[in-house]
């Protein structure tokens, strides 16, 4: 999966415009990044990349590029469900 369709699946689940997420963009600054955000994006995780991410996890991330960058971690601090 590309940078930009990983781009595009977060816009959806932000409810962003198509092609107007950034690489780049600060959570902080994106009004639609919510609570509600944090529990599409963990059953994101979960029905996708069929990986499990923790609440604790996402607070981490600063950027659109900390949570694509976890998309394509293949191992680390995530734990495969069994």
């Amino acid at each position: 999966m590309t940078n930009k369709e990983k781009l595009n699946m977060l816009e959806e689940l932000l409810d962003i415009e198509e092609n107007t997420l950034q690489e780049d963009a600060r959570l902080d600054e994106i009004n639609q990044w919510d609570s509600m955000s944090v529990i599409s994006l963990i059953a994101l995780f979960d029905d996708t990349f069929e990986r499990v991410i923790t609440p604790e996890e996402i607070k981490e991330f600063v950027t659109i590029k900390d949570i694509i960058d976890e998309m394509d971690r293949g191992d680390g601090n995530w734990q495969q469900e069994s």
